[in-house]
Parts: C-alpha cells; structure tokens; sequence
C-alpha cells in the first residue's frame, strides 16, 4: 500500500537522449536524474529493463531476469578503460527515434570487446565483484548466457529448431557448449556486470537524490527466451517444446478478433508445487533493482485467457483461474509487504479487484480514460481513493497533447467542462495539475507531457507494425522553467515529503 503522497516521472531509459543511438545509462540518464530532483520528483518510473526480442518492445524480452545490453553506456566503459577512448565517437546521433538495428551493429561489438579486455585484465577486486554478480545471480545467468551465444549460432530459428539435445537442454550437450564457446559464454556473463554496475551506480545518484525507481514487469515471458528454454517444465509445451495455448485477451469493443499475444501460458500446477520459486526469484531479481514494481496485466493473475495455439485470433479462447491468491501469499511470505502497483485498466472484474485489495496493492487510473463516457469517470480525479496511482497517460496511449487532437467534439467538451480550460495550449498543463491535486497518493506523468509535445513523441500504439518504441527526447528538451514549475506544483499538493532510498 502507498503510504504518502508523492509524484513521478514516466520515461524509459531507451528515450534518453544519449549517443549510439539509443538511451543509456550515461551521462543522459545523470542529466535527467538531475532535472527530477530540480523538480521535487520521488519516482523515475521505467518500463521492463530487459533484452528485447520482437518488435524491440521491452514487453517482449529474450529474459525475464537479465539487462538490456543496449543500455550499457560506452562513455561509462571508456572511463574504465574497458573500451579506447576513440570509440566513443559514434556516427549514430544523440537525438531522433532509435533505429535499432544501427543501435545494436555499433554497440554489440564495442560491448564484446569490453568484455574480452575485461576478462584479460581485470584487476582481482573488478574479479571479485564479477564473482560477486555471478554468484548471486546464478540461478538465471548461466542460462541466459548459454542462450544468447546459441542465439548466435543458429539466428534464423527458435530454439525448439536447434539440434535436439540443446533443445532438451540435456546436460551432456550443454556442457559441450560450455566447453567449445566458453569464452562466448564468459563474455555474455561480464556484459551483463556491465549493465548491473551502471545501474547500481545511477541508482545510488538517484537515490542520493531523493529518487526511486518504479520498475515494471510483463506477466507473461516470451517462448523465444532463456526462461521458456530453460525451464520448458513451467509451460504449457508439446513434446517438441512449441506452445500449445497462448496469452491474450478476448474480443472487446477495441478489437472484434481480441489480441493474440502469442506468449506461452504456465503451468501453474507444477508452479505450486514447487513452491512458486521461479516467480519468488523473479520478483527477488526486480526488487533487487528498483524501489517498487508495476505488474502488467494484473488480471492475469486472477484468471487468464487461453488460446489454442493453432488459432489465428484470440477469439476461440476461454478464461481460466489462476492461483494469484496463492501466488502473492507466498511472495508476501517471502518479502513481506509487497512494494507492487497493479496494472488493473480495461474490463476488471470483482474477483480481481478483491484480489488487489486484499493484498494492499495499489491500482492504476488514466485520466484520458474519462472523457469518453460517463462509465469511464472512475478514471478522473473525483473518483479516485487514496490507495491509487494517477496518469495523465502511459506508455500504450498518445501524448495527453494528441489525444486531445484527436478527441471527438463530445470527449473535447467534457475535458473544457471538467479542467475550466477551452485552449488546446492549456489543457495539457490543466490535466497535469488535474492529476498531481487528486487524492491517489501517486502520481505519475509521462515525460512527453512535460514537455507538452504530440503524437509524434507517442511512445507505442498497440497492436501497430511499426515505429513503437523509438520516441528520444532531444539533448536540449529539459528547461529549468520545467522544473521549477513542477516542483511548485509538487509542493502544493504535498507531493514532495523527504525520503531517501540509499
């Protein structure tokens, strides 16, 4: 349960507007911490740091527990001495959308390369804290290393089309592997160092700052993953490893055919009889790198929809009960109280709701849900309780500036009745102090609509082909005018208490 009042800011690491041509955790990432303790921010909220697969959507992860490469700052490397000083003059700009495929032909190897003078020259106290790393992330590690080095040496296929003994994970083969690419493997190990030193260091900036992390976790993994390969006896897999029901959500007023998200399902019987322990090293590995967690698809964990994995659509699928009450006994058992906010938005039944708050956890309102219709209105501020976060928007809707573009004449009324604005130039301004004066005790505004920009900085349009993922800000975005204006803000609405997260 969120105990006071307090605010943040929503940008993931991936729109910093640092050099290679995708956010890092460089000097950018400084610069930002910076402008949110300027602006008497509490939270940094960021969307899943894991490796992307499909899309480059950080809800579609190689790995529920490892870094995202990518996100490695090459400045930070050079200043170890990992990497010559001459590298870091990237032909990719600091600005613009992410081209990803550019992004990973020029880090990925100045990565590889920082990791092999790693491992011929590390002093024993960088070994030590290797060693460190290594050994308390063992139980996903190894794993992921071995999948990625595979990855490579068959990437046109999944891996249920890898030779039949590495598909099984049968021990035999894999040390093989580990004997024949050992060196790949130990690479794959120190890269992920790389990226858990970074954060840990700008998390003890932030921190310093009075600045925690809201992190975020999709509930379902990807078949193509360390996870699913690794621990194919937790999904709902045939013989050859291929899922035979999948994730998604039924027809709706959105979507005719529902969403097929493809994601195998667990099996949840053997998860409870082994204790839920792949979850509890889950949940452990994302409090281990931020302050508190928001759970994706939280109904999922009250019952999911199951989806033959031969149909095309989602509409041939059925609801099925999950453990979720089980589930998060367990997790309370293990961590006690549960630092984890609730993605409950769309149709949310009493069931999961009951789910929700009788383990405390807060739910999620976004006020650009409603002013569409009166049913909709539990999403503005009047209708909140203070056990709640509050958006202007996320990630998967327009800038607050677009929607309102957008908006038909009836929706735009309601936001000019309801904010006692008519200008386009002040409803995004009004929405925000909307949001920061309701009772919710969080809430959290979308960089984009601190900026004031439009649907061209959207971040993700669901169920779209292309451009999701690849809004940066520019290098000068950030003014002190900004900062100073949402501080004043934050402090009015008693936002701003002290706190510390080191």
């Amino acid at each position: 349960m969120l105990s006071e009042r307090s605010s943040g800011v929503l940008l993931h690491i991936c729109s910093l507007p640092s050099r290679g041509g995708v956010g890092d955790l460089g000097p950018a990432a400084y610069a930002f911490a910076d402008f949110l303790a300027a602006a008497g921010q509490r939270f940094w909220q960021v969307l899943p740091l894991t490796p992307t697969g499909y899309g480059n959507s950080p809800y579609s992860s190689l790995s529920a527990f490892a870094g995202n490469p990518l996100f490695i700052s090459l400045e930070k490397l050079a200043e170890r001495g990992w990497i010559p000083a001459e590298d870091l003059n990237a032909p990719l700009p600091s600005s613009g959308a992410i081209d990803y495929p550019a992004a990973a032909a020029q880090k990925m190897p100045l990565l590889h390369a920082a990791a092999k003078a790693f491992l011929e020259r590390a002093t024993p106290e960088d070994r030590y804290y290797l060693g460190e790393f290594c050994g308390r992330s063992e139980s996903w590690l190894l794993p992921y290393a071995r999948f990625m080095v595979l990855r490579g040496q068959y990437p046109a296929v999944d891996w249920t089309s890898w030779p039949r003994e590495l598909a099984r994970c049968e021990p035999q083969a894999l040390a093989k592997l580990d004997q024949e690419y050992g060196e790949e493997i130990e690479r794959q190990k120190v890269i992920q160092f790389f990226f858990e030193e970074q954060w840990r260091e700008l998390r003890a900036y932030c921190a310093a700052r009075g600045i925690g992390f809201i992190g975020d976790m999709a509930i379902f993994v990807n078949h193509d993953s360390a996870d699913v390969w690794t621990n194919a006896h937790l999904f709902q897999l045939d013989a050859e490893g291929r899922p035979e029901h999948v994730a998604g959500v039924p027809p709706d007023y959105f979507s005719p055919t529902g969403q097929r998200w493809g994601n195998p399902l667990y099996r949840w019987d053997v998860m409870i009889e082994r204790g839920f322990a792949w979850w509890t090293e889950r949940i452990r590995r994302a409090f281990s790198l931020c302050d508190q967690i928001r759970l994706d698809h939280f109904r999922g964990f009250e019952a999911y929809w199951s989806i033959p994995a031969a149909e095309s659509t989602a509409i041939h699928g059925a609801w099925v009960k999950a453990p979720g009450r089980e589930l998060f006994a367990r997790l309370r058992q293990e961590f006690g109280e549960l630092p984890l906010i609730a993605e409950d938005l769309g149709v949310i039944t009493p069931e999961v709701e009951e789910l929700r708050t009788s383990f405390g956890l807060p739910g999620m309102r976004v006020m650009q849900f409603g002013f569409s219709d009166p049913g909709a209105h539990i999403h503005l501020p009047h209708r909140l309780v203070e056990n709640m976060v509050v958006y202007t928007g996320t990630h998967d809707n327009n800038t607050t500036l677009g929607w309102y573009q957008q908006a038909g004449e009836a929706e735009r009324e309601a936001v000019h009745a309801y904010l006692g604005v008519t200008r386009e130039e002040d409803v995004v301004p009004s929405m925000i102090r909307s949001a920061e004066t309701s009772v919710g005790r969080l809430c959290l505004i979308p960089l984009q609509d601190v900026l004031g920009l439009g649907a061209e900085a959207r971040m993700n349009t669901p169920a779209a082909a292309d451009g999701n993922w690849s809004w940066r800000f520019a290098p000068d975005a950030l003014q002190p005018a900004m900062a100073e204006w949402l501080r004043a803000l934050t402090v009015v609405t008693d936002r701003q208490p002290p706190a510390r997260f080191d």
